[in-house]
């Protein structure tokens, strides 16, 4: 196997960003995910519900963040490390975990974009969101603002398949960027992933524990670049990949220890 693409969102739910490598920390990829947009209640905004987040782009600088999107100007935004910390969640459902606000201009920046009022903040120290039972391998303390684990590896070939199905169905391929992953392999047969979790993978020199499949939602339905919602791929992961009533496509990670990452670096099986 091959490690052929690794991408971060550093804004929850904003446009990937593609990489070549990748530094490994214990909560996930460097700059994953380490800020989130806030509803009125100071739960998340994802794009289930704001699909005008594929518009946004964040690139992470030293201290701090860029945001760009179409007919907006580029707003620079400092990490907030004076802030007052405030209580926000991922989901209503879960933990509360204390975040530091961005600021007004950020906020009001956002909120001209998803034409609500939002809140951006970010996650100066990454922490425990969900209760300890509720995931098969707990990674403890340490995850950012992802939905669950701190990282998401899908395969091509798995990929392959499930175009191939739509194909069959009379429907249009779809691309990776649907699933959002983190890390994507390539050489292993399809669906081979479904048969890693509790495993352990080595990408280049880093080891992580491959903790079970990915449930889908209803992101994968939106198109990446223009926010159009459809019912693929859902429609036929319902059909074909409806395991235990949910729809798999891809496998939650969690690193074992810190390294970097590159593109074309042999993907190992451990055990």
């Amino acid at each position: 196997m091959r490690f052929a693409s690794v991408h971060t969102y550093p804004v929850k739910g904003c446009h990937r960003l593609d990489h070549d490598g990748a530094r490994v920390e214990p909560w996930g990829l460097a700059g994953d995910r380490r800020w989130m947009v806030l509803d009125e209640h100071g739960v998340g905004v994802t794009q289930r519900e704001a699909t005008e987040l594929v518009t946004l782009r964040a690139t992470p600088r030293d201290g701090g963040l860029v945001l760009r999107a179409p007919d907006r100007p580029d707003l620079d935004v400092p990490e907030p490390a004076g802030a007052e910390p405030t209580l926000v969640r991922v989901f209503r459902s879960r933990l509360p975990v204390p975040a530091l606000p961005a600021g007004p201009a950020a906020d009001e920046w956002l909120g001209g974009l998803l034409g609500r009022p939002v809140r951006l903040v970010w996650l100066g120290r990454p922490t425990r969101h969900m209760n300890p039972d509720e995931r098969d391998h707990d990674t403890g303390d340490q995850v950012s603002f992802a939905d669950e684990y701190p990282l998401l590896l899908a395969s091509s070939a798995s990929l392959d398949a499930l175009n191939g199905w739509l194909a069959e169905a009379g429907e249009p391929p779809v691309p990776m960027a649907r699933f959002r992953p983190n890390l994507v392999v390539e050489g292993a047969p399809a669906w081979a992933e479904d048969g890693w979790a509790g495993r352990r993978l080595r990408v280049g020199s880093v080891v992580f524990r491959a903790a079970g499949p990915c449930d889908r939602c209803v992101v994968t339905t939106t198109d990446q670049e223009t926010g159009v919602r459809g019912k693929e791929p859902l429609r036929t992961l319902a059909r074909h990949r409806n395991i235990g009533q949910k729809l798999l496509f891809g496998l939650h990670m969690v690193p074992e220890g810190p390294g970097e990452v590159t593109v074309g670096e042999p993907v190992t099986l451990l055990e």
